[in-house]
Parts: C-alpha cells; structure tokens; sequence
C-alpha cells in the first residue's frame, strides 16, 4: 500500500511553524507495512491545493492531509478532497452538537463559520472524532482511493492518528512491521554500522538500520510478519546477538530515552537522587523533572555556577578551587559528595566543565556520581558548539547513574 502525506497550510511552507505533524506519521506508517514515497507542503492556496490532492490521489492508495480543517475562508482541504473524489458536503448534525457543546463547555458560543466544520460527505465518509478541538477528521473512501483528513495542530493530530488512523491502515494493508529499536550510549554510528556489518548484508527480514542523535546512535530492526508471536520469533535473535558484540553500551531495546532508564531503575530500586549543577545550568535536574513521578525519587537540584555557590552550597574546599580549579576531577567529586550529603540521598550528581564558545579548553568536563560506595568522576573531552557540550555532559551523566543502578 502507497501512502503520500500532504501537510497543508501557508504557516509551514513560510517556516513561521514547524513541521512535526510529517515526522509523526511518517515514522507511525512504517511499521504499518504502509510504503510512504512522498511528503508535500501546500499553502492556503485553492488551485495549488486541488493540483496537488488530484496528483496525489492518483499516485498513492492513501492519502494523510494535516491542516485547513478549520472554520475560516481558507481552511479549505476538505472541500478540496471532497471536491476531487466528486462528493458532495452535507452537515452532519450530531457533529454540530458536539462544536456546540465543546465550546458551551468552556463558556462561549461558536461563531456562524464553525457550521462549516460539521460538514462532510454524505456517504463514502467515516467521521474522525476530535475531543480535543473544534474539528473533526473525517476517512474519505472511493474508487479504492482513502483520503484521511487531520486537523493541523499536533497536539489533536496525533491522538486521532494514534487512536483511529493507525488501526484502519494496519486492517487495510493486511500484514505490518514489528520493531525493536535499540539505543546505543558508547559507540559512534560508523563503529555501530561496522561491527554489524555482517548482519547489515545478510539480513533481508529482518533488516536493519542505524540513525545518528546527538551522542548516541538508534539501531532500528524490523520484521516483516502476520503475527506478534512471528515477529518477535524473527527480532529476538537479532536483538540477543547485538546485545551480545555490544554487551551494557545498548541500554535500551524499546526507544528508551537514557534519562527515562534512570527513571524507571530509581523507582524501582526505591532510591533517592540529587543533582549539583555548574556548566549543565539545570538541564541535568530537568531530564528528571520532565519526566511525571519524578517526585519520588528526585529530591533537590543545585545550579552552583559561580565558585562561591560550590562552596556555600557545596562545601567544595577554596583549597580545592585555588589548587585545581572549579573545573577538575577533584572539584567534580566534592560537587557530588557535597551535595549527597546536603541532600540525604542515595546518589547524587554533579557536572562542571567548559562549554564555550571562547577558551582554550571548550569541552573539558567532568562528571561525577556520589553514592555509599563513594564517588565516580568520568573526564570528557566534548566537541561542537556550547548546546550540544552541554547536551553530551547531561548525557554522560545519566549514563553514569544508569550503569550503577544497573550494577545493582
């Protein structure tokens, strides 16, 4: 099954937003067994829009449209699509109810244009609710064609993806892909792709690849099959052979996040952690605290940016400072010590190094890990602009709690 995504409005094609809708649907088709050959941006324009659903829907089995489902004049992609497929709109009045309601609900009334809203195709059409905004999608369906059409913003996109678009497309396309994707902290993409070489060229399902985020490498391996017992039976001995070159570097199968890992151990471990901060300026707090349940682990975070924070704070030495300086192993491990016992925790972080941009040394930093066991410093050499050294030291940190834990 061909499927193309036109994601439709003047706002993206200007740059004023980003484009995340395509990324969602585009990574959900694949192991749909969907083959995605196209992406296209359309602006609010009627005759570029109707070319470009006419093009599309003569290419591909399915058609996913984001966006121009709203109630002003240039919201135009259903009458668009209906128009193509030669249906024609007719309000649906339970829908009209819904609007009604869904804005009664937040004490107002909804303007003449929302009717437009309500309106879809009398027949070929399957209605998409929305609970989450004023427009519903709506699956068009003709001559063995399927337009399904989306609201723009991601936060009512991706639940009605997630909910109903998903599971018509796995009926439809009558097979789907199974995947585990692995994430690697330790090995660089070239060193990943190399080492498994032999299972690069010799696998046709099933197969594999690698993609590269900052600081670690995502190893995608995916099985073409009819059942969930059939394609597990042909990922898990691929997975336990990466496993076994690349032993505790793979510290997740299922796309867990580094931080999400430390999470999920803390928890269930009952343990308590704290954090002493200088050139991650909280970033490293925040891994945790984006995270919901954090509060049950996750007891104090200190940004000593300034020496006199590592000292008041801390209780770093000014021996320590005068002789080594705030950005040294011996720092780094009075910053955890210090703040394991201000804290009361069972571990406790701390970074401090040199982000840049300016200075001879951009990039050394030092991370520590203070537990009962005494303290971990790790010393990195970091490349790349202040963000992304920054980024690499929350990483290498939480890759330090992750390993302890683990060792538990």
């Amino acid at each position: 099954m061909i499927a193309e995504i036109i994601c439709v409005g003047t706002e993206l094609l200007m740059g004023q937003i980003l484009n995340t809708n395509a990324q969602f649907m585009a990574e959900k088709l694949a192991p749909l067994g969907v083959d995605l050959y196209r992406q296209q941006v359309v602006g609010d324009n009627p005759q570029r829009l109707t070319e470009a659903v006419l093009t599309a829907l003569d290419r591909s089995d399915v058609v996913l449209f984001s966006g121009g489902l709203g109630p002003t004049e240039d919201d135009l992609t259903k009458e668009t699509v209906a128009a193509a497929l030669g249906l024609d709109l007719v309000l649906y009045p339970e829908e009209w109810d819904r609007i009604v309601g869904y804005f009664q609900g937040r004490g107002r009334a909804p303007a003449p244009n929302n009717r437009k809203q309500a309106m879809f195709p009398a027949t070929h059409c399957t209605i998409l609710p929305n609970p989450r905004g004023t427009a519903p999608g709506c699956l068009m369906e003709k001559d063995g064609k399927a337009a399904i059409l989306m609201p723009g913003p991601p936060r009512e996109l991706r639940p009605m993806f997630t909910d109903y678009v998903m599971p018509y497309l796995e009926q439809r396309s009558g097979h789907r892909l199974y995947t585990h994707m692995l994430r690697i902290f330790g090995k660089g993409e070239s060193d990943v792709e190399y080492e498994l070489k032999d299972l690069f060229d010799g696998q046709t399902n099933p197969t594999l690849a690698t993609y590269c985020e900052t600081g670690e490498v995502k190893l995608r391996i995916t099985a073409q099959a009819k059942t969930d017992e059939e394609g597990e039976a042909l990922l898990s001995p691929i997975v336990a052979e990466v496993e076994h070159r690349f032993g505790d570097v793979v510290y997740s199968e299922n796309d867990e996040e580094l931080a999400a890992v430390c999470h999920r151990l803390l928890i269930e471990q009952g343990a308590t952690l704290s954090c002493a901060e200088s050139c991650t300026g909280g970033l490293l707090s925040s891994a945790f605290i984006d995270m919901g349940g954090s509060s049950a682990y996750f007891i104090e975070g200190d940004v000593t940016y300034a020496n006199e924070a590592k000292m008041g704070s801390l209780g770093v030495k000014r021996s320590t400072l005068d002789r080594f300086t705030a950005v040294s192993r011996e720092c780094a491990e009075e910053m955890a010590a210090g703040m394991r016992q201000k804290a009361g925790t069972d571990y406790a972080l701390a970074t401090t190094g040199y982000a840049g941009p300016d200075g001879e040394q951009v990039g050394l930093v030092y991370v520590a890990l203070a537990s009962r066991d005494g303290v971990q410093v790790k010393e990195l050499h970091l490349t790349g602009e202040r963000s992304r050294i920054r980024r690499l030291a929350v990483l290498h940190a939480l890759d330090l709690l992750r390993r302890k834990l683990c060792a538990k």
